[in-house]
């Protein structure tokens, strides 16, 4: 799966790794329906920190499609929301 952090660029990530990021994704999803800044700040830093250490960066300019794009580590609460899907960012 490809997948954009939006400012860093795009990282592959392995099917195997995709449950860990999903249970983050359904804590940070948690956060912000309870409208929590503080949780919601750790929750997306730790979802954003685990994609950056199981995915694989692909090359500047590499040309492949993102099958998800996930927020800036700086979003705001309101933004991520917009974000989210009926399967929050990381459908699993």
């Amino acid at each position: 799966m490809i997948v954009r952090i939006m400012g860093e660029g795009q990282v592959e990530i392995s099917p195997e790794d995709i449950p860990v990021l999903n249970e983050l994704d359904s804590e940070l999803e948690a956060a912000i329906d309870a409208g929590d800044e503080k949780a919601f700040r750790v929750k997306l830093h730790a979802l954003l920190d685990k994609v950056r250490h199981v995915g694989k960066t692909l090359p500047d300019d590499s040309l492949e499609p993102s099958e998800l794009i996930l927020p800036p580590a700086d979003a705001s609460i309101e933004e991520v929301r917009e974000m989210l899907g009926d399967q929050g960012l990381i459908p699993g």
